[in-house]
């Protein structure tokens, strides 16, 4: 069996983002409500989101390449508007915690 380089990211990539969704779920439960847990349900799911994005990554040979153009170019954005929500919740924490 021919196994490439990219393969071997794509499956690490997958191993990643699944440990990062047990912790995000795993989290969940100690999260008080409020904007935080909002904003932590909203992370949640885009982490689920990833996951299966990155799940369809070893299939790509399969696709035509204008789908595969969508696909990354939604991960993208989908990253994009995560590291925003990240950034805002931590800019917020912080500021609670200096108040």
């Amino acid at each position: 069996m021919n196994v490439d380089v990219s393969t071997i990211i794509s499956a690490s990539a997958i191993v990643v983002i699944f440990y990062c969704l047990w912790l995000a779920l795993s989290l969940r439960r100690n999260i008080p409500g409020g904007v935080v847990g909002r904003q932590w349900k909203v992370l949640t799911s885009l982490v689920a989101l990833f996951a299966a994005g990155y799940l369809v990554t070893p299939f790509f040979g399969l696709l035509p390449q204008g789908l595969i153009n969508v696909i990354v170019s939604l991960i993208f954005l989908f990253g994009a508007i995560y590291v925003a929500i990240t950034v805002k919740l931590i800019y917020r924490i912080i500021e609670e915690l200096s108040a």
